[in-house]
């Protein structure tokens, strides 16, 4: 069994599920793939550092951290917005709806302005930082929305595959991409994305996992299973598509929060090593047990 199975057979919140949506098809002149070498993993746990109140009534599907506040996008038809939220009190200071017939996903900052997708309705906004009044609305984006980012001058964006695209800002134009693969094999369901020190961090869509990505090669260096984080969740209906989404980093404090979709709370943790057995060794290199 190869290691993304064994990772989401292990760590997945009753199994990894699959999108029913049908995959828009690229355009014909796509962009060149970088495949990449086997490397080795590292696993790791989370610790909470903080906890705090979040709208439970929010799908949430992208999250970012700027300037003392979280803005996140939810998803859902007559229900998506692109908001501003206090950390302490999980108060949306102000909010924007997406057109009721649109599904929201997600969401990265550029420059002055805030952009958003939509799931299969291939249409992008753009919205101003400052009040979160619209700028403009831009159709014809030909994938599935899923996760949105920024790394340096680019975009990077997920659409459930296990493909990364790395886009133009202003024209939303691919201009490379890369296939994500965990020890050699791809790793699909790919979702909401983060920067956190030069590398990619993404949600595994219906799973406990977050995923560490080398932007670079589409290589996953380290798998973080948040359990401690999602067992806190006992109220939520994961049947419901209520599991772990949404990841954002505070720069400046050294700050990562996650939350999920329809969750009450919202965690700040902290990343620590797992030491796991290695299965291969011979059994008398095997830690003795008592």
């Amino acid at each position: 069994m190869r290691a993304p199975a064994l990772v989401v057979a292990a760590f997945a919140m009753g199994g990894c599920a699959t999108s029913s949506a049908q995959t828009i098809e690229e355009p014909p002149e796509a962009a060149p793939v970088i495949q990449a070498e086997l490397q080795p993993v590292a696993f790791y746990d989370v610790e909470i550092v903080a906890e705090y109140p979040h709208d439970d009534a929010a799908f949430t599907q992208g999250l970012l951290w700027h300037d003392g506040h979280l803005y996140e996008s939810t998803g859902r038809l007559g229900t998506s917005t692109v908001r501003k939220v206090e950390l302490e009190s999980g108060e949306v200071l102000a909010s924007r709806d997406i057109p009721a017939d649109q599904f929201g996903e997600g969401l990265a900052l550029w420059n002055d302005q805030l952009i958003s997708l939509t799931w299969t309705h291939g249409i992008v906004h753009r919205w101003n930082l400052a009040d979160l009044s619209l700028i403009e609305s831009t159709g014809a984006f030909p994938f599935e929305g899923w996760g949105l980012t920024t790394l340096g001058d680019q975009l990077v964006f997920s659409d459930g595959s296990s493909t990364l695209r790395f886009l133009d800002p202003e024209t939303m134009a691919v201009e490379r991409e890369v296939t994500v693969t965990l020890e050699g094999d791809e790793l699909r369901e790919v979702n909401e994305l983060e920067v956190v020190n030069g590398e990619i961090w993404a949600n595994v869509w219906f799973t406990r996992l977050i995923v560490v990505i080398d932007p670079e090669s589409g290589v996953v260096t380290k798998v973080i299973n948040l359990a401690d984080v999602t067992d806190r969740m006992t109220t939520v209906d994961v049947s419901d598509g209520a599991v772990l989404n949404g990841i954002a980093y505070d720069a400046e404090n050294d700050r990562i929060f996650v939350t999920g979709k329809m969750w009450p709370s919202l965690f700040e943790i902290r990343v620590v090593p797992v030491e796991l057995l290695d299965l291969s060794a011979p059994a008398e290199a095997q830690p003795a047990t008592g």
